[in-house]
């Protein structure tokens, strides 16, 4: 139970992210500004973090020896993710963001292809190129619907070009996130733990978080105070807080498939978070039938597709 407890904790904060950059649009602050301050209140929290842990001079000694992949895959995992999401949030309602974020199941299944397992065989290790996952793939279908249900339905009351800025964006980021984070990964090997590799990594797309911040003070001039405050509690409950809790929950589960497909499936509750704190906060309306319906398909197509995928990993003794 406490691992559950633990996700679904991990959710809360993690939905927190498409409410406050919500809040932040309404109040007319840039975009800009949202994405870029996240990721620099951030270096120091993580700083801390990785330091109580010990292994920040590791982490170091790991960015020197391939610096260039680090600023490239840091770039794209990153900057290519978080920037678009915050552009998404001028253009739609926080839980709408929340819910079409999930289709990252389905980029990440796409993107299985470009990349290599060790295999070991009688003959010795062999690379294996990754094969996409088509019964999990299968049930993506499910939040696919949900997506698209929900999007017609925002449609009626925006127009289109407004309705295809608030997905494209969020397009872009599904695919670059799976693909930064695993090229890293890649590039890391087993060498870091995750808290090591997002602080690197948060490090390395500095350049592109300057220059965007350096964009929002030109077009839009400083941030206001609320903010820089809304923007560091982002830094604080997605950054730190929904990580922590995300990877201890994963850790008390490790090597139980069956668990471990539970606990990711806890994730799917960012959806109804997102739209509960919008109400709440923003005094937003229910969302229509036609989106609750479209809401609730997503769910129960991440619930599914987690514990089909691990299902099979079981049976094949992964």
């Amino acid at each position: 139970m406490r691992p559950i407890i633990l996700g679904v904790l991990a959710a809360f904060f993690f939905a927190a992210t498409f409410v406050l950059n919500r809040m932040m649009e309404i109040e007319g602050g840039s975009w800009m500004w949202s994405a870029s301050l996240r990721y620099l209140f951030m270096i120091p929290l993580l700083v801390l973090l990785v330091a109580g842990r010990k292994g920040l001079g590791q982490m170091l000694g790991e960015m020197k020896k391939n610096p260039a992949a680090w600023l490239v895959w840091s770039f794209v995992g990153f900057g290519l993710f978080y920037a678009p999401l915050c552009l998404a949030a001028a253009y739609g309602p926080g839980w709408l963001i929340a819910s079409t974020w999930q289709i990252t199941i389905i980029s990440g299944s796409l993107l299985a292809p470009l990349f290599y397992r060790t295999v070991h065989t009688a003959h010795g290790p062999m690379q294996v190129r990754g094969e996409i996952p088509y019964r999990g793939l299968a049930m993506s279908m499910i939040i696919l619907a949900g997506v698209a249900l929900m999007q017609i339905e925002h449609a009626r009351e925006l127009s289109w070009q407004a309705a295809l800025f608030s997905i494209l964006p969020i397009i872009l980021a599904s695919f670059a996130y799976p693909l930064g984070n695993r090229k890293m990964m890649d590039v890391c090997s087993e060498r870091l733990d995750a808290y090591q590799r997002v602080l690197g990594m948060t490090i390395a797309s500095l350049p592109f978080w300057l220059l965007l911040s350096g964009a929002a003070l030109y077009t839009d001039g400083w941030p206001s105070q609320n903010q820089v405050i809304q923007s560091g509690l982002v830094a604080l409950f997605s950054g730190v807080f929904a990580t922590v809790l995300f990877f201890a929950a994963t850790d008390l589960v490790r090597g139980d498939m069956q668990k471990l497909g539970a606990v990711e499936a806890t994730q799917s509750m960012e959806v109804l978070f997102a739209v509960a704190g919008e109400m709440v906060l923003l005094s937003a309306p229910l969302p229509a039938p036609v989106s609750i319906t479209g809401m609730l398909l997503i769910v129960i197509g991440m619930i599914l597709h987690s514990y089909v995928s691990h299902a099979k990993k079981m049976s094949s003794g992964a």
